[in-house]
């Protein structure tokens, strides 16, 4: 999936990775995040991203001509998680509606895990 804005001059086509990039940038710049996990973690054991592949705990889809963007972070041990969840909603639909101009329907944050 692509995002593509049309306008009288012609198409601008925005690719998945640099959605997921502007997403993963401003998730990171949040205050109570240790990193990004990996999608695929499924044995419990959580592995934290560089900052080189901050898109790997990124999902970008469309629903309805709008953005859905699926979160995958580990949290700080000692803040409260629903604060931090919601200042990484904010901050990732502002980031990405002002940068590209595509709205965001919904962010969902999904907690892999809590560190020191």
């Amino acid at each position: 999936m692509t995002a593509k804005i049309d306008n009288m001059l012609g198409s601008i086509i925005i690719g998945d990775d640099v959605l997921a990039n502007i997403a993963g940038i401003a998730t990171v710049e949040c205050y109570g995040l240790v990193g990004m996990a990996s999608r695929g973690s499924a044995d419990g054991i959580v592995e934290l991203l560089k900052k080189e592949h901050l898109s790997k705990g990124v999902k970008v889809y469309t629903e309805e001509d709008k953005l859905v963007i699926d979160l995958y972070i580990v949290v700080e041990f000692g803040t409260k998680i629903s604060a931090v969840a919601q200042n990484i909603i904010d901050k990732v639909k502002y980031s990405v509606e002002t940068m590209t101009g595509i709205k965001v329907k919904k962010v969902n944050v999904n907690v892999k895990g809590v560190r020191v």
